[in-house]
C-alpha cells in the first residue's frame, strides 16, 4: 500500500455534494516534474510519488488502496451569465492531508478525464497550460502572494484534440480547499438550505475556526471571505498579475489564487490589458478586476442570505454592510503595497493622486510594470545620481518622488532601496517566455527553459548571473497577445 496519509474529508458531507468518477488511464504516463520541497511539507513520500505507482496515481490512471476521489458539484457564473450546473469537469479530488503545522491541504488532479460533470467535455488537459500553471502558481507563490500549489506534472502518453493535435498532461494541484463561490451558489440555486449550511459549517472549519463562535457565525464568515479577497485582489495588482477568468466558479472563499487559465504578468502598463481570447469586452481586464471581485462576492451574499437572519430585509441590510467594506479593505491593502513598492512608509492624504500620477507616466511612455518599480529601487535613482532609460520622460513625477521621501524618516538611500527591493521583484514569469517555454516542451519535448523558468522565478526578487533576459520585457515581435486555459 502506499504511504499517503490521505483522507477524503469532503465525502464526510452528503453524496449530493460530488460524485464519484470512475478513472480515465493514461497510455503511457510520464512524470514531468515533482515538487519534492512540497512533497515533504506536505508529508507525503516524494520517492514513492515518482514510483510507477505514484506516477499511475499523478495521472489518474490507478489509484493506491485507501484513495477514492471524487469531482466536486458546483455553479457559477461565466462572463455575467449564471450557469446552475458546472461542477469539476476535469478534475478529481484524491483527498486530504495535514502537515506538520495542523493545516489541512487538498491534493487534486487537473486534467485526467471526464467526470460525471464534464458536459460532453474530454475532461483533458493539454501540456502548455499544465505547464504555465504549474511555472505561475509557483511564482506567485514565490511572490509572497495565497495560490493553489503545484505537485507534480504528468506526461499522459495520449493526444488531446484542441486547435490540433496536443500532448496530454495532468496537473497535481495542492490547495487548503477548492471550495469557490460557485459552490454556494450551487445549493443557493437549489433552494437546498440544509446543503447550504453544512457547506458553509465545513468551509468555517477548514479555512475560518475562529468565526464558528462569534454571535453571528455566517456573517462573519463573509466578512472574512471579502477580507481575504480584498487582500489577494491587491497583491494581483501590485505585480501586475492578470488572472484572465474571473468567474465566480474560479474565486475560493479560502483567498486562494485558484484555476490559472488565460492568465499573465502584464508587461508594458496599460490597465486595460487583457489576456484571454474569449473576453472580448474587456471584462476581466486588469483595472476592473477589484470591481469583479465585488461583483463576485456580492454573489456569494446573496447564496448565503437565508443563513444571515430569518428576515429577508436583516438579511440584505447585513450582507450589503459587509459588502461596503470590501472598497476600504482592497484599498488599505492596495495603497499600503503601493507605499511600500516606492520606499515610503507613512500615509499622506495626497496619496492616491500620487500614485495615480506614476501610472498616467507608466502609460504615456508604454513603460513596463515590473521594471519601472526595479528601476526604482536603486540607491542611484533615489538619490537623483542616476536616471535608467525607462525613467527618462518622468523627471517631473521622479522630482516630486524624492520631495516626498524627504518627508519621510530618515533612511539611508541604501537601505531603503533594499527594503524597496523586497517587494519589487526583478523576475516574473514574463508571457512571451511561458511561450517559448512551451513550445520546446511540446515541440521538442524539451524541458530545459522550464526547468529554468522554475529556478528563476523561486527567488523573484533577487538578481541572479546571466538571467538579464528573463528581465527584459518582450521585443514587438516577441509579444504574445493572448493566452488559452487549454479547455
Amino acid at each position: 500500500m502506499a504511504p499517503l496519509p490521505f483522507r477524503q474529508s469532503y465525502a464526510a458531507l452528503p453524496e449530493r455534494f460530488y460524485a464519484n468518477a470512475p478513472l480515465s488511464p493514461a497510455p503511457a504516463p510520464k512524470l514531468i516534474r515533482l515538487n519534492h520541497t512540497l512533497a515533504e511539507q506536505l508529508g507525503l513520500d516524494a520517492e514513492w510519488l515518482a514510483s510507477p505507482e505514484g506516477v499511475a496515481m499523478l495521472s489518474g490512471s490507478a489509484m493506491p488502496e485507501g484513495v477514492e476521489p471524487l469531482s466536486m458539484a458546483y455553479a457559477g457564473h461565466q462572463f455575467g451569465s449564471f450557469n446552475p450546473h458546472l461542477g469539476d469537469g476535469r478534475a478529481l479530488l484524491l483527498g486530504d492531508v495535514q502537515d506538520a503545522q495542523g493545516h489541512v491541504w487538498e491534493v487534486q488532479l487537473k486534467g485526467s478525464g471526464p467526470t460525471p460533470f464534464s458536459r460532453r467535455g474530454d475532461g483533458r488537459a493539454v501540456l502548455g497550460p499544465v505547464l504555465r500553471e504549474y511555472v505561475v502558481s509557483e511564482a506567485m507563490h514565490a511572490l509572497g502572494i495565497s495560490t493553489t500549489r503545484a505537485l507534480a506534472a504528468v506526461k499522459t502518453g495520449m493526444t488531446v484534440l484542441r486547435e490540433t493535435m496536443l500532448p496530454g498532461a495532468v496537473l497535481a494541484r495542492v490547495a487548503s480547499s477548492h471550495i469557490r463561490v460557485g459552490t454556494f451558489q450551487y445549493f443557493a440555486s437549489r433552494q437546498d438550505m440544509a446543503g447550504l449550511r453544512l457547506l458553509a459549517d465545513f468551509a468555517i472549519a477548514r479555512h475560518y475556526p475562529q468565526v464558528a463562535l462569534a454571535p453571528a457565525p455566517y456573517l462573519a464568515f463573509l466578512q472574512q471571505v471579502i477580507e481575504a479577497q480584498a487582500k489577494l485582489i491587491a497583491q494581483w495588482m501590485l505585480v501586475g498579475f492578470i488572472h484572465g477568468v474571473m468567474n465566480t466558479d474560479n474565486m475560493a472563499v479560502s483567498g486562494e489564487t485558484i484555476d490559472y487559465g488565460p492568465c499573465a504578468f502584464m508587461d508594458q502598463y496599460d490597465p486595460n490589458t487583457v489576456f484571454s481570447f474569449i473576453d472580448e469586452r474587456g471584462r476581466y481586464a486588469f483595472t476592473n478586476q477589484p470591481t469583479i471581485a465585488l461583483w463576485n462576492l456580492t454573489r456569494l451574499a446573496e447564496a448565503l442570505l437565508p443563513l444571515l437572519s430569518e428576515d429577508e430585509e436583516e438579511s440584505v441590510a447585513l450582507a450589503g454592510q459587509a459588502l461596503e467594506q470590501f472598497g476600504g479593505l482592497f484599498h488599505g491593502a492596495y495603497f499600503a503595497g503601493l507605499r511600500a513598492k516606492l520606499g515610503l512608509k507613512t500615509q499622506q492624504a495626497g496619496d492616491e493622486t500620487f500614485f495615480h500620477a506614476l501610472f498616467a507616466q507608466m502609460q504615456e511612455h508604454h513603460a513596463d510594470f515590473t521594471n519601472t518599480f526595479r528601476s526604482l529601487s536603486d540607491e542611484r535613482v533615489i538619490t537623483g545620481e542616476h536616471v535608467p532609460d525607462i525613467l527618462e520622460g518622468m523627471q517631473p513625477w521622479l522630482t516630486q518622488w524624492r520631495q516626498r521621501l524627504m518627508q519621510e524618516v530618515e533612511e539611508a538611500p541604501a537601505i531603503r532601496a533594499e527594503n524597496m527591493r523586497r517587494v519589487n521583484p526583478c523576475y516574473i514569469p514574463r508571457n512571451h517566455l511561458i511561450e517559448a517555454m512551451i513550445s520546446a516542451a511540446v515541440n521538442n519535448d524539451d524541458y530545459t527553459l522550464f526547468e529554468e523558468m522554475l529556478q528563476l522565478t523561486a527567488s523573484p526578487y533577487t538578481e541572479q548571473a546571466d538571467m538579464a533576459r528573463y528581465a527584459q520585457p518582450p521585443q514587438p515581435e516577441e509579444r504574445v497577445r493572448y493566452t488559452f486555459c487549454g479547455t
